[in-house]
Formats: C-alpha cells, sequence, structure tokens
C-alpha cells in the first residue's frame, strides 16, 4: 500500500525490453536510503518490485499486463516518474490508501491557469469514472489529489505550486497520459451493495442500501 505522497521524481536510465515485457532501470535516491531486495516500489502509481539495487539506482521489471493496462510502456530512456516508497505501519497518511493497481490511463485534455493553482481536466474511461465523486479522492500518476469537479467521461484536479514542483504532474502537458488509480474505499462499497451477485443465491450478502438505512448510515 502507498499514500499517494510522492517523495521524489526519478529518471529512466534504460530500459531492456523483452517481447512481452521491459526492465525497467530508475535514477534515485530517497527512495533507495532504506531499500531491500523484493521491495514495493511505485513508479508513476504503478507497484513494482525491486529486483536489483546500487548507489543512486534500482531495477524493475514491467509484465505484459502492466505495459497493456498503465502509461509505462510509453516510458524511454530521461523519461521522469513519480516515485513513493511503501507505506509503513505507523507513517502518517497524508494522502490516501492507494494499492499501486492502475484502474486505466486518462488524457490530459485541458491545463488552465487558476492564481497559484493550475487546473487540469483529465479524460478518463467509465471504469475510473464510476467512483468519480466531488471532493473524493484520485491517483494520478501515484500522486493522491482531490476531484474539483467532473463530468461523463472526464474529471478536474487542482494542483498547488508544491504538488507541480514536487511531482511530474507540474510537466504534463495537454495529450499526455496518466494512470488513474480509483479510491479503493468506493469499489468496496460498491460489491457490498451488490449483494455478492457472483456468489449463490443462499450466500449473497445482507448489505444494502435499506440494510443501511435501518442502521443509521444514510
Amino acid at each position: 500500500m502507498f499514500t499517494g505522497i510522492v517523495e521524489e521524481i526519478g529518471t529512466i536510465k534504460g530500459i531492456s525490453r523483452g517481447p512481452n515485457s521491459a526492465k525497467l532501470n530508475i535514477l534515485a535516491s530517497t527512495v533507495l536510503e532504506d531499500v531491500k531486495l523484493g521491495d514495493s516500489i511505485a513508479v508513476n502509481g504503478v507497484c513494482l518490485t525491486a529486483t536489483a539495487f546500487s548507489d543512486g539506482n534500482f531495477t524493475a521489471d514491467a509484465m505484459a499486463e502492466t505495459l497493456a493496462k498503465t502509461n509505462l510502456g510509453d516510458l524511454k530512456p530521461g523519461s521522469k516518474v513519480n516515485l513513493e516508497r511503501a507505506l509503513r505501519l505507523g507513517d502518517r497518511l497524508g494522502g490516501h490508501w492507494v494499492s499501486g493497481h492502475v484502474d486505466g490511463v486518462g488524457t490530459i485534455v485541458r491545463l488552465e491557469k487558476q492564481d497559484i493553482a493550475t487546473l487540469i481536466t483529465i479524460q478518463a474511461p467509465a471504469q475510473v469514472m464510476r467512483y468519480i465523486i466531488k471532493k473524493g479522492s484520485i491517483g494520478i500518476d501515484g500522486t493522491s489529489l482531490t476531484v474539483v469537479d467532473f463530468t461523463r467521461d472526464s474529471f478536474q484536479v487542482s494542483l498547488i505550486p508544491h504538488t507541480a514542483q514536487a511531482t511530474i504532474l507540474g510537466s504534463k502537458k495537454i495529450g499526455d497520459s496518466v494512470n488513474l488509480e480509483s479510491d479503493i474505499l468506493g469499489k468496496y462499497i460498491e460489491r457490498l451493495l451488490q449483494g455478492g451477485e457472483q456468489e449463490s443465491s443462499e450466500k449473497k450478502s445482507k448489505v444494502n442500501l435499506d440494510f443501511l438505512a435501518t442502521n443509521g448510515f444514510l
């Protein structure tokens, strides 16, 4: 698990590509301070495993599914990436629960300066938009942000100057792709309200809207 608070911006040093995979070598410093072989590191919001490391860089493998469902396949030597180590018990949760499992790839369609902030409009697939709510949380390239507003197929977030400088989002342009991860709490609530429709009728959950209302949750 991660928090969506990016610790540093790394740089792709090299990429070795296989028929359906890629080995990423990433220049970094902060995330390597206490790294161990097999540790999880979020790269643009994608949970990857450190398979090797040395002073100033680490290596992680990306399989076919990861390359197909995220923007990691677009990376090249010199590309900048957001990096975050896995959450430790006892750490402050400054962002929100982020699993590092991308739900879809969005596209930046508008950038608007509003005083000190930058308003970003992102077009997103239906599997992401279904969990979007005003003031809700969303992971964008591994960065925890708050939804300002949304339409049927897009949503807006606002970057303060610190976030723009401390993440790669500040250098994004119209047309750039971003990894999106919905708030995991919304997925669990949806699953409970479905009543376990993939299970047999005898095992279906009794948690539904009527149950929640009766017990004071609505």
